[in-house]
């Protein structure tokens, strides 16, 4: 398995993303091709692993303030020559943790779409009550979609929670204002008969409180609306650890000694809040395995993020997701 790691794509530099192939190194056997600065990059590699990596030595970085069109002409940087090396069949995936709006866009144009797919769709997780992931899909490739590509993100999200979370029943809901079917606009209503007549597993409409329930494991919306619902979310859970901290410094003696009690339970409610647990986000529809990571990620969402990368090319998601459009 040979990944390219855009190596400076991050927030952060350089270093929590080397970190984060340096520990996903100990725990999975594969190739890194770290495009970046060498001369930045190589001194964080220790000794004793220098001989698994692969360096492509890339001076340009795509930054977040850049504009995404511009991504194409820039043939340097660090995004480019990543897809490229997936383009020509050097590498089996990419991680990025760099502009997004890129990525998508280099991956999109560069790699093409699988046969059939009109549109790709950033798929990622979400966390429930039963301690299990929802996928929701889109979160931000798509600002307006009609119903016919609603009715694809559901099918590529289907293969991808059956092959990832490894799920055999997969349910898929339609994100909507109410679960009755006469909800929705005109676009949700389209896609809810479309989905009736194909998916005998489509449970119909759910709203923005069902996504945490688990009792859905495909949730399925545009990338307008999916792009709020993640980072309202984020806040969300953010907020609520920085309130939980804050009343318990501001307690008493009895309430400071239940909190030690309870740390157990607040560590496991921030794990499952937390991003770097399941590292990034497949961009799904596109020939070739390139996942988004979170430009804030630390080493172990890296980690995780390449984790994703080999279950992704490990499983051939993409072969079923053909096969899924030539039953469908």
């Amino acid at each position: 398995m040979k990944i390219a790691i855009d190596a400076m794509g991050g927030d952060f530099g350089p270093a929590p993303i080397i970190n984060g192939v340096v520990e996903a190194l100990k725990q999975k056997n594969f190739t890194p091709y770290l495009v970046g600065k060498e001369e930045e990059i190589k001194p964080l590699i220790p000794k004793e692993i220098l001989d698994k990596v692969r360096f492509i030595n890339s001076e340009d970085v795509i930054q977040m303030s850049d504009n995404a069109t511009d991504s194409l002409k820039r043939k340097d940087s660090t995004i480019y020559k990543s897809i490229e090396l997936l383009k020509k069949g050097e590498v089996d995936a990419v991680v990025s943790a760099g502009h997004s709006g890129a990525s998508m866009s280099l991956a999109t144009l560069r790699l093409g779409r699988i046969k059939g797919i009109r549109r790709p769709a950033i798929s990622t997780f979400m966390p429930t009550i039963k301690k299990s992931y929802a996928i929701i899909l889109d979160v931000g490739a798509n600002v307006d979609c009609d119903a016919h590509n609603l009715f694809q993100f559901a099918l590529m999200g289907e293969v991808y929670a059956k092959e990832i979370l490894s799920k055999d029943n997969v349910k898929i809901g339609l994100l909507s204002n109410g679960e009755e079917e006469s909800k929705g606009n005109s676009v949700t209503k389209e896609t809810f008969k479309m989905l009736k007549e194909s998916f005998d597993n489509f449970i119909g409409n759910v709203e923005g409180n069902d996504i945490f329930k688990g009792e859905v494991e495909v949730i399925v919306t545009d990338g307008f609306i999916g792009n709020i619902v993640l980072k309202t979310s984020e806040g969300a859970a953010e907020v609520i650890g920085k309130l939980i901290k804050d009343e318990i410094n501001n307690s008493g003696i009895l309430q400071k000694i239940g909190a030690l009690l309870l740390k157990p339970v607040f560590k496991a409610l921030k794990k499952a809040t937390d991003y770097a647990e399941y590292g990034g986000a497949p961009l799904l529809g596109v020939n070739g395995c390139v996942i988004i990571a979170h430009g804030k990620s630390n080493s172990k969402a890296i980690k995780n993020a390449i984790f994703q990368a080999i279950a992704f090319v490990e499983n051939d998601v993409n072969e079923k997701i053909k096969q899924s459009l030539k039953a469908h």
